[in-house]
Formats: structure tokens, sequence, C-alpha cells
């Protein structure tokens, strides 16, 4: 791809005149004016914002800083933007571009902000008087679909309803064309779990969707981050195409390459939220010129703009030196502003025009068009979903088979009919509850997609809820609740009657729809799983209290019991009893049947009576609930119309650029001191078997062709390519990361080789650091520091003291430049922290802690500016210099950081090498090859252009395609030796004993493709520093010398064998893992200050229990002596089963994310397990006791049990059992799926049917449950407190219930124990409970070490064989 060349003309793009009235081309144009726009923020503490609380406080009792609690984010920023301009926004990390950027486009709302000045589109305020579109940051896309789907179902709800089919159709492929989506069209978009589009595609698809709306204004955040610098100029270049039409784009972005600059029309770059400049591209660089910054020849023009007016705190002197720097350049355009910027004629109009309401955007399609869209898009995601669809209808399958197992045939007695009380309750409130989580976690995937195309205007709530039942009609929503019945209904042997068996299934079926509308309601409410799911639970708690099973309905106490009315499950609790009990007479064992008074308690009307709900009592609860469905769905539909999701402000930190910036302190070593490790790769591959949920083999994917390259100690040696060329996967695989599943199974081939021997594993473990893409690992709510000290004390030798460790903490801290951030909060979304480029510093600090010899680097630029990416890769420039071998991938190069390249492997779409070799042989080898690089072009740049595919255009398509086919055989050629200058011998690549060998020219042959071109001399080894400028050219420079350099080097290994570390010391190096004695007592610590900072996670793990208990409390208190009594005094012990879900949910809080840190840690080969999860056991037990000993007070004194000693320990001991079982049930499902919405799922189904087999609600089980029954806790826990609450207790009764022989039904305590068969001895199953929680815990542990350690070597082994 020739970079030099003119742009294509922009009518070819994108033309739809044929369409006749539908044109992409025709665009209104708009004319944007900003007049002295200023937005402040409030950043004083809020007792809304819990994050604010440790200031609130510290204010509240004065020891607060008193500074100014408002900040300025943009201050009298103006400009002028034109139709069919390119307008960029630059400025460094933290100077306001995203801001900028939100407030023109009015998408940031807050009760903080305050703004001040005007912009007008074409003489009208606010951007909704104009067709605008916004592109995100975040690919907000569906994972199942196709890129050509996702843009149809877009054009179908985006274009205004006058237009046929196939004009939307064709403007789908259109835009595929003109966006370069052709090769990945019918690509699935993909996510975390499921690969599909790569970075690039992914943000080309988005700004597709977004075109079809034919916006005049398009804003895009950063449309560039994470993609390669070739896929970034492309993205830009069709941005500059679509502003050729008469679109005013406007866009921030943080490292435009040179070409990239050359593209845009107008800029406008910031520092600290003031402009620098405002104005036309073209007179940028004048302007600069005029202030004495001249621009040097081939520097890129945006990196020395973003550098001049950024604030470097390096030095207290160069930080006071470009703060003047700065101040000036603000001033002088400050003053140059108003000469340019005359207050527009138009801020009349706009006092004028304030008044008017907004213009409302027009709906692009209409209601009927909307459903119909919406349903085929979910019912494609649905079916592709096939885990999802199988889960539900599986769910309700094993539900009504297990359920119907434990009641199976209930007999008439008075047991029996306790049971079929038992099994009616279970049909409604569990059954309702498992799809209510399962709905909710799927709803909380799908609703970004809702808020984004809502915002857009192009989908209302109304179509969105309606097409989401449509489409699940006869997937879910009929089936599911058919199923259960069928299967249900007849297992427990209800009534053989047609109208009764269809009475039931309405009932369930509408139980189902309560279900799927509460959880739209709860997601409509808040957004995310977490909060939804708090709010499910809540009001699944109030069913169950309020449903009239657990307490006899009208002996709620008062100022509780209107809730009975309000709770769906009491009419559908009360509609199933109706129509199972009402007419029925079951087996009295006394003679006369019916009509004998004492069999009055086996009739239908005194079972209905006994529970609380009057005579008739079926058709009106039917009738209720369907007034439930249509409440839940009206709430969800005003929750989603009107309740808008908002930008959040981040609240201000005290300094928002990278702080550590070239503080770095290095120490250069020579590669004899630090006995080096060469890193090789000899015809190392990577295939990818994956297999169908089925468990069809599918077709074996190539990750990696064949590549043989040599990474040399002492320089950068950088692996390139576009997107989707397999470099990640390299670096995993090199780093031993990838980890295989049941599904799927990584085969690597090849060599590995350190200095040409084959490393063991534990040797590559010991010797190579990893330093991932994201900065996961690191804790949020930690000091720089304290991450790097807890590093340090778990990573370095056991034989170094604390203090040594602390010292090398502050070595390395000082050595990467972290000094003056070392004491603020690393920080996440939620919590402010360092910047991004600090983040990533404390990440590759952690990782040279070690020392280690090989640092393998993904991505280590990605997502940071100019500034930031630069003064990162010196630090790792200084690394490299200490003699280390440094490996990194890297997708944008700045034009000044190619020349301390060592060497570069260079990738092609598909994982083939197009060249690998020293940095400074690769232009003369493509030139030779007939591409030659443009003077003023960035070298890295251009070697990613001419191997990436332009897929934008067909012909441009075809000549990359052969090109770059052109490139990769040739360099195999070069590899194999085919070229008709290659020297005799072909390298051996057979045998790795060639490393012992004493025949140093073999040896060479392995060292094959980073080719150290040109290493002759014996100085030349020694060279630690940029390799590639130290080194002399050797005289031979035509270009079949350099072919035979890359093809063999000599062997250069003859000359310092003594600098390279032999196999036997690289045995010596293996490092172990931390002890348990050494880790436990640092994770402790660590854990405690992670907790302690987070008020959200302390609230979350403390307040369930306590909720729950006073829940209960006010439902139960005070039981009494009554008939009714008993059903209650049962009830509340059943309802201690529900602290099993407290525990799971508590887990699912705070679990996740622990493990998530605890699996990159383990990868590093930290510390192990047990210490891990002892750490984790420790910080739960002291929350639970102390939320356990509060529920004793509740349940024991509230609500009027025997008040002794020993009951109040019981019920104490009882629930921190159960509480603890759930956590360690949650640790067991989070390790084995790492889906946590699916494990949710599972372990509720288990939760639940542990629940129902307690003893309480199913009397006589069947034998197989009765043993699964002894692994329950709730079993032991029910065993020993029932007895307590009940020996000993006379019961009363009024006369309608009293036998004729004047007698009660039921007298005494014991009475009840023997009906449950509950006569036991408690002190027994206490002592049960408390080994089952201890085996929990011990299958917890043994599960998460067979999940990072067993299964590994069982998948290792099967690879082998």
């Amino acid at each position: 791809m020739d970079l030099g060349r003119p742009e294509p003309e922009p009518e070819r793009r994108l033309s739809l005149s044929a369409a006749g009235h539908l044109s992409l081309d025709d665009v209104e144009a708009v004319d944007v004016e900003i007049r002295d726009l200023s937005v402040t923020v409030d950043t004083s503490p809020s007792i809304w914002e819990p994050a604010t609380y440790p200031d609130l406080f510290r204010k509240t009792i004065g020891k607060g800083d008193h500074g100014p609690t408002t900040k300025t984010l943009l201050s009298s920023v103006n400009a002028s933007l034109k139709p069919g301009t390119l307008t960029a926004i630059l400025g460094g990390s933290g100077s306001g571009k995203t801001t900028l950027l939100n407030t023109i486009a009015e998408r940031m709302f807050s009760s903080r902000l305050s703004q001040n000045g005007t912009t007008m589109f074409n003489g009208q305020e606010g951007v909704h008087s104009v067709r605008h579109a916004y592109v995100m940051q975040q690919d907000i896309l569906l994972p199942t679909l196709t890129v050509r789907e996702t843009l149809r179902y877009s054009a179908e709800l985006r274009l205004p309803p006058p237009t046929t089919k196939e004009e939307r159709m064709r403007i789908v492929e259109e835009v595929i064309l003109e966006l370069g989506l052709k090769d990945c069209a019918d690509t699935r978009i993909g996510n975390s779990q499921h690969r599909g589009c790569s970075g690039g595609e992914k943000r080309r698809t988005s700004i597709g969707v977004q075109l079809l709306a034919n916006p005049s204004i398009l804003f895009l955040d950063e449309p560039t981050t994470g993609l390669d610098a070739t896929s970034a100029y492309q993205l830009v270049r069709t941005l500059k195409s679509l502003a050729n039409k008469g679109r005013t784009i406007i866009t921030t972005i943080h490292q435009p390459r040179s070409e990239i600059w050359d593209l845009f029309d107008n800029l406008v770059i910031l520092s600290r939220g003031s402009p620098v400049y405002s104005g036309s591209m073209k007179e940028c660089i004048p302007w600069f010129s005029e202030l004495g910054f001249q621009l040097p020849a081939f520097v890129n023009p945006a990196e020395f703009l973003i550098d001049h007016a950024a604030i470097d705190n390096r030095s207290p002197e160069l930080e006071e030196e470009s703060t003047v720097r700065v101040n000036r350049l603000k001033a002088a355009w400050n003053e140059k502003s108003h000469e340019l910027f005359k207050p527009s004629t138009s801020e009349k109009v706009a006092e004028v025009k304030r008044e008017r309401k907004r213009p409302k955007r027009g709906q692009h399609a209409g209601f009927f068009r909307q459903i119909r869209v919406l349903t085929d898009r979910t019912l494609k995601v649905t079916y592709r979903d096939p885990m999802g669809m199988a889960g539900s209808i599986l769910e309700a399958i094993l539900m009504a088979i297990i359920t119907g197992y434990i009641f199976y045939d209930l007999s008439r007695d008075q047991s029996g009919i306790r049971s079929r009380q038992g099994a009616l309750y279970i049909s409604v409130g569990l059954q309702g509850y498992l799809f209510l989580t399962f709905e909710i976690y799927r709803l909380t995937l799908d609703i970004p997609t809702f808020d984004r195309e809502n915002s857009e205007g192009c989908v209302t709530a109304l179509p969105f809820i309606l097409s989401r039942r449509i489409a699940r009609l006869f997937t879910e929503d009929i089936p599911v609740p058919f199923l259960y019945s069928v299967i249900f209904y007849f297992m427990v042997g209800f009534d053989r009657d047609v109208s009764k068996f269809f009475t039931f299934f309405a009932v369930i079926l509408l139980n189902h729809y309560t279900a799927v509308t509460l959880a739209m309601a709860s997601v409509s409410a808040v957004r995310h799983f977490p909060g939804a799911s708090l709010i499910a639970n809540l009001a699944y708690t109030l069913q169950s209290l309020a449903c009239g099973y657990f307490i006899q309905s009208n002996t709620i106490p008062v100022y509780v019991r209107w809730t009975k009315y309000i709770t769906y499950t009491y009419y559908a609790f009360g509609a199933l009893c109706g129509n199972e009990f009402e007419g029925s007479f079951y087996d009295c064992p006394l003679p006369g049947g019916e009509s004998n008074p004492a069999c009055n308690q086996y009739t239908g009307r005194y079972i209905m009576d006994n529970l609380g709900f009057p005579q008739d009592w079926v058709v009106r609860p039917i009738i209720a609930i369907l007034g439930f469905v249509l409440l839940f769905f009206l709430t969800s539909w005003i929750g989603l119309a009107f309740l808008k999701v908002e930008v959040t402000i981040a609240r201000a930190r005290a300094s928002d650029t990278d702080l550590s910036a070239g503080k770095e302190k290095m120490t250069a070593r020579s590669i004899h001191e630090v006995r080096a490790i060469d890193v090789g790769l000899d015809e190392f591959s990577l295939a990818l078997d994956k297999r169908s949920p089925t468990g069809k083999k599918l077709p074996t994917k190539t990750i990696l062709n064949p590549v043989t390259a040599t990474f040399r100690a002492g320089t950068l040696n950088v692996i390139m390519g576009p997107s989707g060329s397999g470099k990640t996967s390299l670096l995993n695989a090199m780093a031993l990361r990838l980890h295989s599943t049941i599904g799927t199974r990584y085969r690597p081939a090849g060599k590995l080789t350190f200095n040409d021997a084959v490393p063991s594993d534990s040797v590559v473990r010991s010797v190579v650091s990893y330093v991932c893409q994201d900065d996961d690992a690191l804790l949020p709510s930690l000091t720089v520091r304290e991450t790097l000290r807890f590093a340090a004390g778990l990573r370095l030798p056991t034989w170094m003291t604390k203090s040594e460790k602390y010292q090398r903490a502050e070595e390395v801290l000082v050595k990467m430049g972290l000094k003056d951030c070392a004491d603020n909060l690393v920080g996440n979304d939620l919590v402010k922290g360092i910047s991004g480029g600090e983040k990533r510093r404390v990440s590759i600090a952690v990782q040279i802690l070690t020392d280690p010899r090989v640092l393998l680097l993904d991505e280590p630029t990605s997502g940071l500016d100019a500034f930031t990416a630069s003064s990162i890769l010196e630090v790792l420039q200084g690394l490299a210099r200490e003699g280390r071998t440094l490996i990194l991938t890297i997708h944008q190069a700045r034009s000044d950081i190619f020349k301390h390249f060592g060497s570069v492997l260079l990738l092609a779409r598909g994982g083939s090498p197009a060249y690998a070799g020293a940095a400074k042989d690769m232009l003369p080898y493509f030139s030779g090859l007939g591409y030659q690089c443009p003077q003023h072009t960035n070298p890295a740049d251009f070697a990613l252009d001419l191997i990436t595919i332009d897929l934008q255009e067909a012909h441009r398509e075809a000549e990359s395609r052969e090109k770059v086919k052109r490139l990769i055989e040739s360099w195999t050629s070069v590899m194999n030796k085919e070229s008709p200058w290659a020297p005799e011998s072909a390298p051996r690549l057979s045998n790795i004993k060639e490393a012992e060998e004493p025949n140093v020219d073999s040896t060479s042959g392995r060292k094959m493709s980073d080719g150290q071109p040109g290493k002759v001399a014996a100085e030349e080894v020694e060279v630690p520093g940029e390799g590639s400028e130290a080194v002399q050219e050797p005289a031979e420079d035509s270009y079949a010398a350099l072919e035979r350099r890359l093809s063999n080097p000599l062997p250069r290994r003859s000359f310092h064998k003594a600098a390279l570390a032999t196999p036997a010391e690289l045995g010596a190096l293996v490092h172990k893992r931390a002890s348990f004695a050494t880790a436990f007592p640092l994770l402790l610590h660590r854990a405690a200050i992670n907790l302690r900072r987070q008020p959200p996670l302390l609230l979350a793990r403390t307040m369930q229990v306590v909720g729950l208990a006073i829940v209960l409390a006010l439902f139960f208190a005070p039981v009494h002596n009554d008939y009714y009594s008993i059903q209650n005094r049962v009830g509340f012990v059943q309802e201690i089963g529900a602290f099993y879900f407290v525990g799971m949910l508590q887990n699912v809080a705070v679990y996740p994310a622990e493990r998530e840190v605890f699996y990159r840690e383990d990868d590093d080969a930290v510390y192990s397990v047990e210490a891990f999860l002892s750490t984790y056991t420790l910080l739960e037990v002291p929350f639970e006791i102390a939320a356990c000993l509060l529920f004793g007070i509740l349940a024991d004194f509230a609500v009027g049990f025997p008040r002794t000693a020993e009951m109040y320990f019981v019920y104490v001991f009882c629930c921190f059992g159960i509480v603890s079982c759930g956590e360690s049930l949650g640790i067991m499902f989070n390790t084995v799926f790492n889906h946590t919405g699916f494990a949710v799922n599972l372990i509720s189904i288990l939760l639940s049917v542990a629940q129902i087999m307690a003893g309480l609600m199913s009397i006589n089980m069947p034998e197989l449950f009765k043993i699964f029954n002894y692994i329950s806790p709730l079993k032991y826990a029910t065993a020993a407190l029932t007895p307590f609450t009940l020996r000993n207790v006379q019961f009363t009764c009024d006369d309608a219930q009293r036998l004729p022989n004047g007698h009660c039904t039921i007298e005494t305590g014991e009475q009840v124990l023997d009906l449950y068969k509950l006569n036991v001895d408690p002190i027994v199953n206490i002592g049960a409970l408390a080994a089952t929680i201890v085996v929990y815990r011990l299958v917890a542990w043994l599960l998460l070490r067979l999940v990072r350690t067993r299964w590994k070597s069982v998948v290792e082994k099967t690879r082998k064989s």
C-alpha cells in the first residue's frame, strides 16, 4: 500500500444515488460554533457517593483538607468547525479531551457539573437539533451476531420508514465495503469466551452501526485505541472520506501517526483543560513556529505538539520549565482566540431559542417494525446461545424430576397433606425464583445494547420488552412451565383431573411471566447484576415470608400483615392450594368418613382455613397474578423509558498526569556481568483443536505458522503485525500461559530454546516474567508502594530479610520512576487512582522485582497517549540495557522509537512470518524486494502497512493480498535457502543436542531468524544498548550479502560463550513458590487492607445476614402457643435455610475478583492455593461470626423462643454453619465455572433442592434423597434446631379446632417432632454440622487445587500422548 498516493476521489465512496431518494451522500451540512465553553465539577464529598465517605467523615470531624471543592475540567474553549471537515481533539492523559467531546455531544449529565458558554449547530443551540451519532470507546455489540447481521438489524432500526428492504440491504453492503469489513462480514463479533472479530473490525462495525443513521455530525471517542498502526490509519482514512461527503466529524485521538496527522482538517489541542491551539491543521505548525517551537525534520507533528503541550514532571526543574512553557502557550492562544472568535451573532439567537423546547429526535423505525426486527434478532441470539436455551429447559425438567421424586406419589394422610402444601409452595416459590435469577443475569448482558440503541433514538422501551417475550414464547415461556407442570404434577400424584391440571399449568405459566417481568423491572432500576439480583432477592424474601406457607397468613404481625396483599406468591400459592384442596377429602383413619366431625381436619375446607385462605380461592388469585404481570411490565417500561443511563464523572484525582515519566533510574550492565539469555524459536507453530458443545471435533485452526527467530538480550525485540496475526498467542505460548479447556486444546509444535538448549517448564516459569495487556492483577485499594512491598514479600526468595525485600521494592519503585505516586491508590472504575501509564509501570515493576532474565510484554503501550507511551518505552529500553531479554508486541510504534529496536518479527494475518531479523536490516531487505520506505515515513508503520491486507476496495484488496502473499513466500524462501545466493550448508534444525556439541557452526544453525545479521566481531556482542546503532555494518552491502546474513548469521557464540548462561546455570535459577509460612501473613495483611478500604465489600459481607435476620424477626415475632403457631415455629426453622443463599451471594460479591488476582499470581508461581484459600477463609469467618451473633439475638429474643444460653448458641452456630457452607459452595462453583452467572444458577438449583430436602417440606422422601441429604448442612441444622424449639412446648387450640373428645389435634411439641420424624438427638446433629463445615471447605480447596494444577497436567499428558 503506497501511503504517498492521493486519496481516492470521494465521489466513489458509498454512493447510493442509484437508490433514488435514499442516499448516504446527501448529508445536511452542519456548521459547529463553540464559544467560551467551560465546565467545572463539584468535588466536595457527598452523602450520595459511598466512595467519598472517608473524606466526608474527615470533614465532619474537622480534619479534612479545606482545599478548593470545585475543579475546572475545561476552560474557555473556542472552535469553528465547518461541514466536511475532520477535527481531532489532542492532548496528553487528563487534558480534558473526552470531557470536551462529551460536552459538545451532550452526553454528560451530573448534578455536580456546571457549564458555561455555548455550542451552536447551524445557529441553533443543542446537538439534538441535527442528526448526529456517537461512537463510544467500548464496542457494545451482540457477540453472537455476525458483522453483516449486526449492520442489517441496525439498518432496519435506523433507516427512515419509506425505504424498501432492498435499499436497506444495499446500504449495508456499501457500508461493509466502505469500512473494509468484507473479509469478516460473516464472522461473529465474539467476546472473551468465543473469539470472533479483531479489535479493529469491532471498532469499524461500531462506526458502521452509527453511519447507517446517516448522521451530519459523527463524534468518536478514541476510535484508534487498541488498534495496530495500519488499522488505525485505515480507520481515520475512512473517517476522512466520510467527512469529504459533507459530514462534520469530531474525534479524540491518543497517538496519531504522521500519515493520520495529514488527514485532519482542524485541531483542538488541550493542556489541562485549556486550549493551546484551536484551528486549521495547516496553520498549526506555523503558529507554534511563531512562538519559537520549530518542528524538527522527520518528527511526527502530533507527537511533537502533545509533548510540548504536556507538563513534564520528571524532575522539579523539568516541571517548572514545562509549566512556564504551557502557560505561555495558553496565554498566547487566549489572546489570539479573542481576535479569531468574535462572540457569534448566534448568541443573541440563542437567547431567543432557549425558550423553545429542544426538538425531539425523529424515531427511525415505527413500532411494528421495531417489534419485528428486535424479535428476529432476539430469536437469533437465543438459538445461538445453546447453553442458555438448554439451560432454562434443562433446569425446568431437572427441577421437576428432582422435586417430583422428592414428593413422589404422596400419601393422603396427615403428613401427606403437609407435604402437599410443601410441594405446591415449591412449584411457585422456587421455580419462579430460579428463573428470576437466570433472566436477570441474561438481561444484564443485553441491556447495554438496548441503552445504546435507545440513547440513539432507534429503539424504544415497549418494543424491546415485548420482542424479548415474543421471541422466547416458543423457546422458553411456554415450554418451561409446561414441561415442569406435566412432569411435576403427575409425579407428585395431585388430583388426576383435566381441568385441575390446566388450572395448575395456568398458575405456573403466570408465575413464570411474573418472574421474567420482575427481572426486567429489577434490571431497569439497576443496570448491573449485583444490584438487580439484590432487588430480586429482597422481593423474593418478601414473597416467601408473606405467601402463607411458612407463617399462617392471618397470624403475621399486624404491622407487616398488609405485605401479603402485595406479594404475588400469596396469590399463586393460594390459587394452587384452592385448586388442589377445595372439595377434596383425604384418608381419615376414623370410621364414618366426611360426616364424622373427628375427620374434619382431613377436609379441603379445614386445610384452606388452616392456611388462612378464603373460600373459592382459585379464579380471584389468578386474576390478581395477571395484575402483577401487568404491573411489573408497566414498571419495567417506565424504568427503561425514563431512567436513562448517565455518563458519570469520575471523581477528581490529585493529579491527572503520569507522575512517573522519566524518573527512572537504570544501571546499564554489560552482557558479561548478567549472564544473558538469548531466546530462540525454532519452527515454532501453534494450532488449536476445538470441539463443538456436542463433542464433535471441529477443523483444527492454525494460529501461528512455523516461526524461526532469535530474540537477543540487551535490546528491545519487537513482534509486530495486524490484528489477528497471532502476536499475543505467541507470547502466551512462550510464557506457558495457554490454558486448554475441555472444549479447546492448544497444540504447540517446534522448539523454544534458551541459549540453544530446550528449557524445562519450571525453568521457563522461573526465568520468564509476563506483563499482560490489562492491569487486572493489581488490587485497586492498595497504594503503589504497598502493591510492590507485598509483591516483594511474596515473590523474593526466603533467604532475604523483610528489610532487604522492602529495600528491593523501593529500588524498583525508584527505578520505574514511581516515587511521586508511591502513596496513591491504584484505583479502578469506582475508586479514583493513578493514571493508565502509571498502572502499566506498576504492572511492569511487579514483574521485575525478581529480576527476571526474560520479560515478555503484551501491548505495553496500548491505550496510552503518545507522551506516556514514549516514557514507558524508555523504561523498557533501560530494562533491556541491564542485560535482560525483552520481547514485546506493539500496535502503534512512535517514529522516534524504531531506531531503538534490536530485532523485529513481522507476522502477517493468519500467523505467517514476513520478516524476522535485525531492525536495521529490515528496510534494506524490503527495498531489495522493491518496496522502498519513503523518507518521512515511520519504518514501523511502513512495515505494518506492507503486510496488512487493505479490505476497503476490491482492486486494492486483490493487490494487497497478492503483495502479502509474495512477502511471506519470499521470507520463507530466504529461510529455506532457496534463493540463488544461499550458502550451501543448510541449517540443522533436528537435534537439540547441538548445544553441547563442540562444532560451533552447527549450533549457529539454530539461531536462524532474527539473524543477528552482521554480528561478526567480538566487541559487537557486548553492546547492550540500542543494538542497531552500535553494530558495525560489514563491508559487503549487496542484497545477496544481506540475504546471506539474514538466513544464516555467523556463529557469534564462539567468542563469548562465557557471557551466556549455561543449561546447568538455568536449572539453578528455578525459583520456588513462597512457602505457606511466608505467604499467609502477607496475604492476610494485604487482603485486610483491601477489604478495609472498600466499604461496599464490607457491607456485602455483613449486612446480608443481619438484614435477613431483621426481616425474619419482623414477620415471626412473637411466636404464640396456639394451633397456628405450629406452622410458624416450623416455618421459622425452615426459613433459616435461606442463609444458604446468603452465604453464596456473599461469596459471589467478593470471590470472583479475588480469584482473578490469584490466578494471575498463580500463573507467575508466586504462592500456593493453600495460602490463598486460608487467607480468604480467615477473613470471611470473623464477619460471619459477628453477623451470626447478631442473628442469634434477634432470633432468640425478638421472636420469643426459650431464652437460654443453650438456645442462643445453637441458633448462632446453625446460622454460621449454613452461611459458611454456602460460601464453600460458592467457591466450588465459581472455581469450576468462570462464568459467574452460570455458576450462580447452578448453585441456586442445588441450594433450592437442599432446602426442600431439609426435612420440613417433604416428610417421606425416597431413599436416594435421604442418602444425599447426609451431605447437606441444612439437614443437620434443621434436626438440631427443631428439637430445641419444640420440646416441652404445650399448644392450645380454639373450639373449632378441637376433636370431639375435647383434645386439640396436636397438643405438645413432641407430637410435632414425631409428625416431621425429627424427634432426634440435637447434639449429634450439631457435631455433624461442624464436620460438614470442614468437609465443604476441604472440597472447595481440593477443587481449586485441581483446577490450578492437576487438570493442567492431565491436559498436558493427553497432549503429549
